[in-house]
């Protein structure tokens, strides 16, 4: 599967209106319309991962992450953020572009891990943070996932 094929217009959001890390995640979540109680379950279980280690993988880009119950079946959703966010990025930089992935608990297909190394090598391209940047809407974001994105 392509990662194109995960993302929906409604899932993309160029212009996340948050401040803060916790509230950027909240934002996130929102693009994957779901009900109120789902959302603070999938918040508290997101910010639990982010304790462990941050998801900022470095050059302004972040893949916060998690299996949950609240979906069945794996949802992505893409945020930028072009005024750049702190996120406890590895590099101490701050994000502009994140990748939201959530997994149900048990996948028959296991694509949870494939997909989030599929994000991570589609972000480490180096013409890449410099493409999303440049986006104006939905539309050309699904394109450079169509053209560059395994």
């Amino acid at each position: 599967m392509k990662l194109r094929e995960l993302f929906t217009p409604e899932s993309v959001k160029l212009t996340l209106q948050s401040e803060a890390k916790d509230d950027i995640l909240k934002e996130l979540i929102e693009l994957l319309q779901l009900d109120e109680k789902s959302e603070a379950i999938l918040y508290k279980t997101l910010k639990r991962r982010e304790n462990l280690g941050s998801t900022g993988i470095g050059k302004g880009i972040a893949i916060p992450h998690c299996r949950s119950l609240v979906v069945n079946e794996l949802r992505l959703a893409y945020g930028r953020k072009p005024e750049g966010v702190e996120f406890n990025a590895i590099d101490n930089e701050p994000v502009y572009n994140f990748f939201l992935i959530v997994a149900p608990p048990l996948e028959v297909s296991n694509q949870y891990l494939s997909v989030l190394g599929k994000v991570a090598q589609f972000a480490k391209d180096p013409d890449i943070p410099k493409k999303l940047s440049e986006l104006s809407d939905p539309s050309e974001f699904l394109a450079l996932l169509e053209e560059r994105a395994p």
